[in-house]
């Protein structure tokens, strides 16, 4: 009502001025204006608004670059942390190039599966297994180990053992198998093996055992059962290859190479003496009894706890 009446007075001050030609009564048509020219400000707090720093409101477009100067050597990380000498630089680069190589083995490996030549192939894998048990112990022999290494090895890894291992096998069973069941077989170890690289990355080390299958190991194993031929039916072997897989990602305790070696020299006869009477047994008992340790060690564990 109190606006309202305002407004009617104006109008009326307006009539007034045209007709009489008052110009005082015109003149006070800015008297409002000035006594409700801040009200505005008052109500939603404006000036408040106008002391603040703008700068710091408005937004920024992505495609713009930053107003204020990056320094740029405070992004780049060194590939090689240490001392930067031009030798410890070529067994950085003698490392990485084993890294590479298993790598590359691997990508051959799928090409002669491709071809058919399963065999070879294979071979190619097991050479992928030893360049890149070769990378680590360059890299802790030269004192050149760095977290770009560790990156290059888990993606070398996964090329070579999660993807180009599967490829492998699959090229074997065709034939013997049906596709779908050998597909499916196949497509578990390349997602368990990105599972385990992943799992083994984040996770903290332990010196004696592994959680689970080693990628490098299960590659092997597959390799070696495609290089050698096991004489088992095809069903057997997609068993196999699906249990191989499922391994991988459990958490079952599994020694580590450096702990076997240390057991008595007399236990590693009885394999010796198996590979000179029947190789493809041997093999099939020690992946067995391999895969077979871990549980019962998780049992033990168990116990003790």
């Amino acid at each position: 009502m109190r606006r309202s009446s305002t407004l009617a007075r104006q109008v009326l001050l307006v009539r007034v001025g045209r007709r009489d030609g008052d110009l005082h009564a015109t003149s006070d048509l800015s008297m409002p204006e000035h006594r409700y020219a801040d009200r505005p400000r008052r109500r939603y707090g404006l000036t408040r608004v106008e002391r603040a720093d703008v700068a710091s409101i408005v937004p920024v477009s992505p495609a713009l670059g930053p107003t204020t100067p990056v320094d740029d050597s405070a992004m780049s990380i060194p590939l090689l942390p240490g001392e930067r000498t031009v030798a410890r630089r070529m067994k950085f680069a003698v490392v990485n190039a084993c890294t590479l190589s298993s790598l590359m083995l691997g990508m051959l490996a799928i090409f002669l599966a491709m071809q058919g030549e399963v065999r070879v192939a294979a071979l190619c894998l097991i050479a992928c297994v030893v360049f890149d048990g070769l990378d680590g112990a360059l890299a802790r022999k030269f004192g050149v180990a760095s977290p770009f290494g560790a990156q290059m090895d888990s993606l070398a890894d996964m090329c070579s053992f999660g993807l180009a291992a599967p490829v492998v096998v699959y090229a074997s069973l065709a034939g013997s198998v049906s596709t779908p069941a050998a597909a499916v077989a196949c497509a578990l170890v390349a997602a368990c093996a990105a599972i385990r690289l992943a799992r083994f990355n984040v996770s903290p080390k332990d010196g004696r055992f592994f959680c689970g299958v080693p990628t490098t190991m299960a590659a092997a194993v597959l390799a070696l059962t495609v290089a050698i031929g096991l004489p088992v039916p095809g069903i057997v072997l997609v068993a196999g290859v699906a249990l191989l897989a499922f391994a991988m990602v459990s958490s079952f305790p599994y020694a580590k190479l450096a702990r076997l070696l240390k057991l008595p020299p007399w236990l590693w006869l009885a394999p010796v003496i198996g590979a000179l009477i029947d190789i493809r047994l041997t093999f099939a008992l020690i992946v067995v009894g391999y895969l077979v340790s871990g549980p019962v060690l998780w049992l033990r564990q168990r116990r003790t706890a």
